[in-house]
């Protein structure tokens, strides 16, 4: 079992903590807090090394002695924060809180504080002292049952790679190859750089555990490997013995030395050069893990221009990136995944029976067209055809982790390749997935916050934030192919809001969660995780009806899955170690209270997030000082507390667009995301300013018929914006037009990468390459647009994604000519909603990378001859892979026809033969319905998820 390591990444830093002065601890506590320290790095350094032994070979007795050593870090923890909420987590009151309270009273107030801190001194070193004694217990009852010196240990057994079995599978067996094996065929066949052929040809096939990569590979190796002087086919595995890769290359080459095996890695290279020099070869590497093993073995493969080609295989998306070509192995079709797994079944050419139609169906879809995985379950049901409540009980236990076979415990070693490879801080985060059911869009946003809340996440280097730190660890789980993105920001530039675990993975997540006792999953009404209900239940995911009698007194995590049996769940407040409270999309019409979070004093994370809520938060929420990540979107609450300018570490905040923000909110220093801020008067927008750590800001700035009082709103926000030098991004909205010029205050956005806003004048002249050198997604409606405007559009160096659209019934002023380094980066191009947009020609050299380009044309504009189609010069964009053109006004259908003929024929003849689509409708009627379509699909989806969370 790969064990994580509980709270010991993060228990060493918090016990020096607590030798500062502020604490006042006595020298005997301060030496025994050093000592306890030292002892804690040292078990964590010990917890990292059992880890890394995988699952199936770790010693009994280590299991137990790393859950005992878990477990008492989780108690550890709770220890030192209820030390700290007693000595420094009264909430500081504010001076306009500090007039209501009576001078004699908060006298007495102070002493009774001053007391408890003592009285919580002295209980920290008591509890100190226990801890001691609690890690020797287990250190000593771990040394007094070890039996290693006392048996001999048993000879080790045989271990057969199951994936193996990928190598020597019959032609006859194989299904949905021919497509994958054609497409990989032909991208060795063709060298991007020579022509000619002569060329080495490198292609990565990548993708995750149990796709058939191997598999894939091989039949390619086996029908093409004829056409070569020589031919090998390797594996490097997970832990790579570099120099045996050598030797098994030059050994399938044909190349017999028997002074190979004194040859050092230096060596052995030069030898696979020197057997290659003169030679056509093809060689396939499978299962490479890492860039530098890759990097290795590309030394010895020297390209002779004699046209050799190589395959690789990987489950890691930056190897597939270093190689350059890659192809992304994907899932059997349906009908491919349904005629092998009926085939190893019934027997070839057989059909399903009726009866097993709807089951076949519902495990076919769990398994996702994964080879490995449909394999693996037909191996388990082809004798149990007689007992279909058998079938029924095999497919609800797929994605839960406890169907326990030969066959799965197969799979699940092969799959546990790319768990057992990971650092113990991404194991724990993987673990953390099971929380979630099968099939479940789980929001990037929601997944980090909830790791930092739990302590997973650690500060990295230099100024990176958690949340930063955490989105490193969510695109290294994509890299590694543990997680598939769902949603991307739209546009495509390749950055996902979302992820979801295959139903195979959450298969193998679940088990090894369940072994550890990491998460308690309740389904149905019954108690899947026996085994965790047993013990001290830390984490809960609920997707039951009915709350269970079971210890819930170390509760750090509930969430409810159920919408519908919060009325179940009993009162709250006696879990005082909560950490984490997400009831999202619970129904919370009929608890108007929450005045139980008040005693919930450890919370760090509490989402009521589309709940509709119907009363207002309760001051109390104030209390919470460690509070981190407050989601209140779709709750309907008209405004929040005033206390809340009191929670100092929180870090994210996310309401309704409609909700007041209390005075004082630019307290909040620690805030990182504020979504969304109803900015309704000047002092709003000037404390905005205030909050110097954001990275991501919504803003709604109020008309005068939603109750605006400052006529300047646009250039106090502006001016505001300039202070914020950490934004990265950026939504700004409006019903009415808006001005957003700079002003006397020189705006320095050089971090933001992603701007939205909805509606003003023209384009801020604060948008230009100077300012903004990493935007590279920009929305924005403007009334009009000018030469200037697009110059500056540009020259933006990074831009990607570019949609800019007219407020309706403002014409272009002019129209606009590119210059040839314009858009160097722009992939997605748009104009739309303007009466004409359509540029005089792209010279050579501009827009190098657009792929889909969108803009509005004017019929009367035909009509008068001042625009030819041919002037557009598409034949100059490279990357272009698809066209849509708007018409507007009433030139007449045979004009517009005769447009659609000259832009058909270019894109015929364009090398990439891109797509051409077309559509009608009059300037005066477009108006603001689009745009209200897509601030509706914003509020809906968007606010409170992040800004990436945006699908226009």
């Amino acid at each position: 079992m790969d064990l994580v390591t509980g709270a010991l990444g993060i228990l060493p830093s918090k016990l020096l903590d607590l030798l500062k002065e502020e604490y006042k601890l006595q020298q005997s506590v301060r030496v025994q807090v050093q000592s306890l320290s030292r002892e804690l790095e040292s078990m964590h350094a010990a917890l990292r090394k059992v880890a890394a032994v995988p699952w199936d070979q770790l010693d009994e007795q280590d299991k137990v002695w790393a859950r005992d050593v878990r477990e008492a870090s989780y108690d550890m923890e709770d220890i030192l924060d209820t030390f700290l909420i007693q000595v420094d987590g009264r909430p500081h009151l504010q001076p306009a809180d500090r007039n209501l309270v009576k001078r004699p009273t908060e006298k007495i107030g102070q002493l009774m504080f001053s007391l408890s801190k003592v009285k919580a001194r002295h209980d920290i070193a008591g509890a100190i002292e226990e801890i001691k004694k609690q890690l020797q217990e287990v250190a000593e009852r771990r040394a007094r049952y070890r039996v290693d010196d006392v048996l001999a240990k048993p000879a080790a057994a045989t271990s057969i790679d199951p994936r193996l079995s990928a190598l020597f599978t019959k032609r006859s067996q194989l299904v949905g190859m021919n497509m994958p094996k054609s497409t990989l065929i032909n991208m060795l066949s063709v060298s991007d750089d020579d022509m000619s052929n002569k060329k080495m040809k490198i292609v990565c096939v990548v993708g995750f555990g149990g796709l058939g990569k191997t598999t894939l590979a091989k039949r390619v190796f086996d029908e093409f490997k004829a056409n070569f002087c020589c031919a090998a086919f390797v594996s490097v595995g997970r832990i790579p013995d570099l120099k045996k890769v050598f030797r098994d290359i030059l050994i399938n080459l044909g190349h017999t030395d028997s002074d190979m095996m004194i040859l050092d890695e230096t060596q052995l290279i030069n030898s696979v050069r020197g057997f290659l020099e003169s030679k056509r070869y093809f060689i396939v590497i499978d299962d490479i893990w890492d860039e530098p093993s890759w990097n290795t073995i590309r030394y010895a493969l020297d390209d002779n221009n004699l046209g050799s080609k190589i395959i690789i295989t990987t489950r890691i998306h930056a190897v597939a990136e270093k190689v350059g070509c890659s192809y992304k192995m994907q899932p059997l079709s349906y009908e491919s995944s349904k005629q092998l797994f009926y085939e190893r079944i019934f027997g070839f050419g057989s059909k399903c029976p009726d009866r097993f139609s709807e089951i076949s169906e519902k495990i076919l879809r769990k398994c996702g067209g994964v080879p490995l995985a449909i394999i693996t379950i037909s191996s388990l049901l082809a004798n149990k055809l007689r007992n279909i409540k058998v079938w029924s009980e095999l497919c609800d236990s797929i994605g839960s982790g406890f169907e326990s076979t030969q066959d799965m415990d197969n799979m699940r070693k092969i799959l546990s390749l790319s768990y057992i490879d990971l650092p113990c801080h991404l194991k724990t985060c993987v673990l953390y997935l099971s929380i979630f059911p099968e099939d479940f869009d789980i929001r990037k946003d929601r997944l980090i916050w909830r790791w930092i809340a739990e302590g997973f996440v650690l500060y990295g280097e230099g100024n990176q934030s958690l949340f930063e730190v955490g989105e490193s660890y969510f695109n290294e789980l994509l890299n590694r192919s543990l997680i598939e993105p769902t949603y991307m920001l739209y546009g495509g530039d390749g950055n996902p809001v979302a992820c979801r675990v295959h139903d195979v993975v959450l298969d193998l997540i679940c088990f090894l969660s369940r072994e550890e006792h990491f998460v308690t999953t309740l389904r149905g009404d019954s108690m899947q995780n026996s085994a965790s209900l047993r013990s001290k239940v830390r984490r809960l995911s609920f997707h039951s009806t009915t709350w269970p009698k079971m210890n819930m007194s170390k509760l750090r995590s509930l969430t409810i899955f159920s919408p519908g049996t919060i009325n179940s769940v009993p009162s709250l407040s006696s879990y005082h170690l909560l950490r984490v409270l997400d009831l999202e999309k619970c129904n919370l019409r009929d608890h108007p209270c929450l005045r139980f979070v008040s005693k919930l004093f450890h919370l760090r994370y509490l989402s009521l997030s589309k709940t509709r809520y119907p009363g207002v938060l309760p001051v109390e929420i104030g209390k919470l000082q460690f509070l981190q990540t407050l989601n209140v979107f779709g709750t309907d609450i008209p405004e929040l507390p005033s206390s809340i300018v009191g929670l100092r570490k929180l870090m994210c905040l996310y309401v309704d667009e409609s909700t007041w923000l209390p005075e004082g909110f630019s307290n909040l220093t620690s805030l990182e995301v504020l979504g969304s801020a109803y900015v309704d008067s000047g002092s709003i927008a000037e404390e905005l300013g205030h909050l110097t750590q954001l990275r991501e800001l919504w803003v709604y700035l109020a008309g005068a018929e939603d109750g605006g009082t400052d006529e300047n709103l646009g250039k106090v926000l502006v001016e505001s914006l300039g202070k914020l030098h950490r934004i990265q991004y950026l939504q700004i909205k409006s019903e009415e037009i808006i001005e957003l010029e700079a002003g006397s205050v020189e705006l320095s956005l050089g971090n933001l990468r992603h701007l939205y806003v909805s509606r003003t004048t023209s384009l801020p002249k604060w948008i230009n390459p100077l300012s903004l050198l990493l935007l590279s997604w920009l929305y924005i409606k403007v009334g009009q647009l000018r030469q200037e405007d697009i110059h500056a559009l540009g020259t933006l160096p990074a831009l990607r994604i570019l949609m800019v659209k007219g407020t309706g019934g403002i014409q272009v002023v002019e129209r606009f000519m590119v210059s040839a380094d314009a858009f160097p980066c722009v992939i997605n191009c748009e104009f739309s909603d303007f009466a004409s947009v359509l540029p005089s020609i792209f010279p050579r050299g501009a827009l190098p990378r657009l792929e889909n380009f969108e803009f509005c044309i004017q019929l009367e504009d035909f009509c008068n001859g001042e625009i030819i189609v041919e002037d557009l010069g598409i034949g100059h964009l490279p990357s272009l892979q698809g066209i849509t053109v708007c018409f507007h006004g009433q030139g007449g259908y045979d004009v517009a026809r005769k447009v659609e003929e000259v832009l058909c024929h270019q894109a015929h003849v364009h090398p990439n033969h891109p797509s051409v689509g077309f559509s009608y409708c009059d300037l005066v009627s477009i108006g603001n319905e689009e745009d209200d379509d897509m601030e509706e699909t914003l509020s809906d989806e968007g606010a409170g998820l992040s800004l990436e969370w945006i699908r226009l």
